[in-house]
């Protein structure tokens, strides 16, 4: 996947976008997912640190020009300590609207005002650049499933892949835990966790995440 302006979150909220299902982005599993993908950013940008297990702020300064990922770290430097794993969850719907409307800036999506029962505003966001999203999906699915090694995977299209294949998204093909499969999830996670400590932390806590929601859908 060539790197593009779409930093790993967005990809990760196109990725998990079901046109059929505007509101399916709506749930608490997207909204980690698309958290997860901030906070490997910005930890492969060296701006998050892992401190035994802990999300630390390399520094008090630095700034990456990208309003999501800027609005994270603040979180992170203005909250108390907390492992990868709380970070995942914690206000991470912030983290969704906030990606949600960097998309809509950028024409990805579209907002429409509507009113529910005739009398209550409502917005609902629909997806305007199909052909871009499913490319997307298309060119995920080759990382997934195609001949490159590895070792030619860039570290950022590793993680985004790592990260959606363990929240199942249906638009990546089939799921199941075939031994091929899980062999190359392994590999593109070693890949992406390279330079990324805390890379396996969050991957397990998005398979939590989905684990949780197939016995309990979460609502918000």
């Amino acid at each position: 996947m060539p790197e593009g302006p779409l930093s790993p979150p967005a990809r990760l909220c196109l990725l998990a976008w079901d046109s059929a299902r505007p509101d399916a982005t709506g749930t608490a599993r997207i909204h980690h997912l698309v958290r997860a993908g901030a906070l490997t950013e910005l930890a492969r940008r060296g701006l998050l640190t892992d401190d035994e297990g802990i999300a630390t702020p390399a520094d008090l300064d630095s700034r990456t020009g990208d309003a999501v990922l800027d609005g994270l770290l603040d979180l992170v430097r203005e909250s108390l300590p907390h492992r990868w794993r709380t970070w995942v969850r914690l206000h991470a719907r912030v983290t969704f609207d906030a990606v949600r409307e960097q998309l809509v800036a950028e024409e990805y999506l579209r907002a429409e005002k509507r009113r529910v029962l005739g009398v209550f505003p409502s917005v609902e966001y629909v997806l305007e650049r199909v052909a871009v999203a499913q490319a997307l999906c298309e060119e995920t699915r080759y990382v997934l499933e195609g001949p490159v090694p590895a070792g030619e995977v860039s570290e950022r299209d590793a993680v985004v892949v790592v990260l959606a294949a363990a929240a199942e998204l249906r638009t990546l093909g089939a799921h199941g835990t075939g031994a091929r499969r899980e062999e190359r999830i392994a590999e593109l996670t070693a890949r992406g966790g390279a330079a990324l400590p805390g890379l396996r932390r969050i991957v397990d806590e998005v398979r939590g995440a989905e684990a949780a929601r197939a016995v309990a859908p979460e609502g918000g």
